[in-house]
């Protein structure tokens, strides 16, 4: 027969252990409500009662790169805080509103705004738009980005085109039960950014490249277009010299606080994914310069026709 004292530890542990249990199992209930089917095919649904045309391809505009949304024609504008379950934009730059329309007669839905990590908004808030398009049948996903350059051969103002990608945000937007209605338990991230669309970038920037040259826009032809890893981070601090020689040494090109997610999300959904950054600003320690989000917002704005021109080609090419 075990000792009063035994029996007294044992059921306080057995307690503790429920307890803990119970409190876990709450967590991943409220933590992936917000990326319930249910929900999403609310917000689908509702988002299509807007605009009449089917959707292929959706477009996520990065901080500083939202004029795109602007030249839409037949734009029908719908604030985030109407479509349900969606969170709000809270960052400069991020208009916070989905904006469907065409681009040379071919309908598009583009974010213009961002849910970030570091806003405070779980994972599945962040992902939660991409799960809509999803369930809306959007096949393709293009995600753009504000970045900082790790190699010196890039330079602010050029658009890096995301060949793979470094998730160190600490999390995974899969983390959880899983809804085999999105996709399956163990995705495959071989090939996140999809070859093929990789290649109409690669092809329409060179062509941009040519034509401005020979219309004496640019002094010397030389491709704006770069390729590289990007390396995703929970933010909201920019990174440190010492960070940024890790990420370097990991085998990143350009960092940022932002898309891995989404792309994760649209893979794990089946969608094909192309990701392009715009270079705002070097990294810490690559050069003396302090950085601030105003210079990442001026450099976005300075490239703002070349990334147009460049996204309407290649969404023309795409479908």
């Amino acid at each position: 027969m075990f000792p009063p004292f035994f029996i007294s530890q044992f059921y306080l542990s057995s307690a503790i252990f429920v307890f803990n249990v119970s409190v876990i199992s709450v967590f991943m209930v409220k933590n992936n409500s917000f990326m319930s089917y249910e929900k999403a095919v609310e917000a689908a649904e509702y988002i299509k009662s807007k605009y009449e045309k089917e959707i292929k391809i959706a477009v996520v505009l990065g901080s500083g790169l939202g004029a795109f949304a602007d030249d839409l024609e037949n734009a029908v504008k719908i604030p985030y805080e109407e479509i349900p379950h969606f969170a709000r934009s809270t960052v400069e730059g991020h208009a916070g509103q989905l904006v469907l329309g065409e681009v040379s007669g071919i309908p598009v839905a583009v974010q213009q705004g961002r849910f970030h990590f570091y806003e405070g908004y779980e994972m599945p808030q962040v992902t939660f738009p991409v799960r809509a398009f999803g369930v809306m049948g959007i096949e393709n996903l293009i995600l753009t980005n504000a970045a900082g350059s790790v190699q010196t051969s890039f330079k602010p103002g050029n658009l890096m085109l995301i060949r793979d990608h470094l998730n160190l945000m600490g999390t995974n937007p899969l983390r959880g039960a899983n809804d085999e209605r999105f996709g399956a338990r163990f995705p495959d991230m071989t090939e996140v950014y999809a070859k093929d669309l990789q290649e109409i970038v690669s092809e329409e920037a060179a062509f941009i490249a040519q034509e401005r040259f020979e219309k004496g826009l640019d002094e010397k032809l030389s491709t704006f277009l770069r390729r590289g890893v990007y390396c995703a981070l929970s933010g909201p601090t920019y990174e440190t010299p010492a960070e940024i020689h890790m990420y370097r040494f990991l085998g990143a090109d350009a960092v940022g606080m932002s898309t891995v997610p989404e792309a994760i999300a649209a893979k794990h959904q089946g969608m094909k994914v192309l990701g392009i950054s715009c270079i705002t600003n070097m990294a810490a320690g690559i050069t003396d310069e302090p950085i601030n989000h105003e210079e990442v917002m001026e450099t976005g704005a300075k490239v703002a026709e070349v990334f147009k021109e460049l996204l309407r080609r290649v969404i023309i090419k795409i479908v």
